[in-house]
């Protein structure tokens, strides 16, 4: 009973050796890693959208209107843009996108300039209130 245990025990091992040699070990190392080069460029491409977006609301929030509407609710600037860089990412790109559309509305004629006024107030509580929860 022993030895036939040792020569199962003895197969098994030759086949888990042959298994491991004939697999080369470049092969599974590959098909699980990324490349530097592709990690790199993926953290670039993401640091590059995060720097365009709090560009954007800096520039939304920096206008004239944006400006006078944060002077008249007695919000410092300063505050708001502090707390933009610190919102997520997905934050950033989804206030962002809503700020353009709003120019775009408010350049069309689609938006009066009381709307825009209570708009920009919205985002910069927004901002302010996403910030302060954390």
């Amino acid at each position: 009973m022993h030895s036939f245990i040792c020569g199962l025990l003895r197969a098994a091992t030759a086949c888990t050796l042959a298994a491991l040699f004939v697999i080369p070990s470049g092969l599974m190392a590959q098909t699980h890693v990324v490349s530097p080069s592709e990690l790199q460029a993926q953290v670039l491409a993401a640091s590059q959208m995060r720097q365009r977006n709090i560009e954007k609301l800096d520039a939304f929030l920096s206008s004239p209107a944006a400006t006078r509407a944060l002077a008249d609710a007695s919000i410092d600037p300063r505050q708001v843009t502090t707390a933009v860089s610190s919102l997520s990412d997905a934050e950033l790109a989804q206030l962002a996108s809503r700020a353009d559309q709003v120019q775009k509305d408010f350049a069309a004629g689609d938006l009066s300039e009381h709307d825009l006024l209570l708009i920009i107030l919205g985002v910069a509580v927004l901002v302010l209130i996403i910030v302060a929860v954390r």
